[in-house]
């Protein structure tokens, strides 16, 4: 019991190191590539490796329900590009930040379907919204020093980033729902993901080659995201949900270090007050979703 204890922890730790670590290649990457190829070879990579895996264990790509894969394929993979996209033009840790506001987000879009369906009962739940108002407080705060006329459309990917990963979580938990196993879902969104790329490059027109240390670097964007999503499906698969999934927003904390470290990124008290009330409004936006539906916990890809 112990042992099992300690593996969920480890896991989203694991996870949320490799994909910070993959952010921190990405940004040094990305002065050789546009963000539509490292979307593309971050896929292909991935493509492979669980295109390995669903053989090893079986797992048929014919699903049922090929319209929700479609529709979470597109979602997850334009903001993707649109998160490498930012990290190219912002701070390491503003990029990872903004989006991780997608809890935030959902929160919000729960806020508006309670709306909708019961307009005249007030059973929306005030500290729902407390959060995404202190989600987007910490936006405004973030935001602030990046947003010269040159970073602009960099924060407006980042952020948009947020909002389509909400939509695409939502659809993940929809397929986890459908009896939909991991491994195809991570493949179909990892097809979607060469193609998209490889269609973004060719509209762009921004094909770059190649040199070793490009190669290197492609591997390893792809290698460090099969091992971060592999360690979050762990976590999630073996620890409680509620409060493994507050341990994935140390990926903020080591993406602000790593940022600080090797791209030498500003610190600023208002940036770090905003990543601050982010991350908190993500936490408790995600730990009363899970109060509420306790059966929709899933774990994104990225």
């Amino acid at each position: 019991m112990p042992a099992l204890a300690l593996s969920a922890p480890l896991a989203m730790l694991s996870s949320s190191l490799l994909f910070a670590l993959m952010g921190v290649v990405v940004k040094a990457a990305s002065p050789l590539y546009g963000a539509g190829e490292l979307v593309m070879y971050r896929s292909l990579v991935g493509l492979v490796v669980i295109a390995g895996l669903m053989r090893w264990r079986g797992v048929s790509l014919a699903t049922p329900v090929p319209a929700m894969h479609a529709w979470r394929s597109l979602t997850g993979v334009t903001a993707l590009v649109l998160w490498f996209h930012a990290i190219g033009g912002l701070p390491l840790a503003t990029a990872t930040t903004l989006n991780y506001m997608s809890s935030v987000w959902i929160a919000l879009f729960l806020i508006g379907g309670a709306m909708l369906v019961a307009p005249g009962r007030p059973a929306i739940d005030g500290r729902l919204v407390a959060t995404v108002l202190a989600g987007f407080a910490g936006v405004a705060l973030v935001l602030r020093p990046t947003m010269t006329a040159e970073q602009a459309p960099y924060g407006l990917s980042g952020l948009l980033s947020g909002v389509l990963a909400a939509l695409a979580y939502l659809q993940v938990t929809a397929l986890g729902r459908a009896g939909e196993p991991p491994l195809r879902v991570v493949f179909y969104f990892s097809l979607a993901g060469v193609l998209a790329g490889a269609a973004v490059t060719l509209v762009a027109g921004t094909w770059h080659g190649h040199s070793v240390r490009g190669v290197a670097m492609l591997l390893a964007i792809g290698l460090l995201a099969a091992g971060g999503q592999w360690m979050l499906t762990r976590a999630y698969s073996h620890g409680a949900t509620l409060g493994i999934a507050s341990l994935q927003y140390l990926g903020v904390a080591f993406a602000f270090g790593f940022g600080v470290w090797l791209f030498d990124d500003p610190v600023t008290a208002g940036a770090l007050l905003g990543m601050a009330l982010i991350v908190g409004a993500g936490v408790v936006a995600t730990q009363l979703r899970d109060k509420a539906q306790p059966d929709a916990a899933a774990a994104p890809d990225s």
